[in-house]
């Protein structure tokens, strides 16, 4: 039988690098213009929820996982403003 804090962490790992390939094509391409910002924002609330439930219930995989794929969402986020220009080119 799987460990459940074993698959929680794999599960969490999988689904917070899901969007790195993402936000190294943005840091790379300096192009944003494919992406909603309403998106990312909704995201980033979801996850931080996600985050304080973890807290609330003392689940680290599910702190550790949202909170990484809040950081890299966040990033994205701030790319966004940063590129949105080189989208309108």
């Amino acid at each position: 039988m799987i460990n459940e804090n074993i698959l929680g962490i794999v599960a969490g790992t999988l689904t917070s690098l899901s969007m790195l390939p993402q936000l190294i094509k943005v840091i790379r391409e300096k192009n944003v213009g494919e992406l909603s910002w309403v998106m990312i924002l909704i995201l980033i609330i979801g996850l931080s929820l996600w985050v304080w439930y973890g807290f609330l219930n003392d689940e680290l995989p599910i702190i550790f996982s949202n909170a990484f794929a809040v950081l890299v969402n966040v990033c994205l986020f701030i790319c966004y403003f940063l590129y949105k220009n080189n989208a309108d080119k």
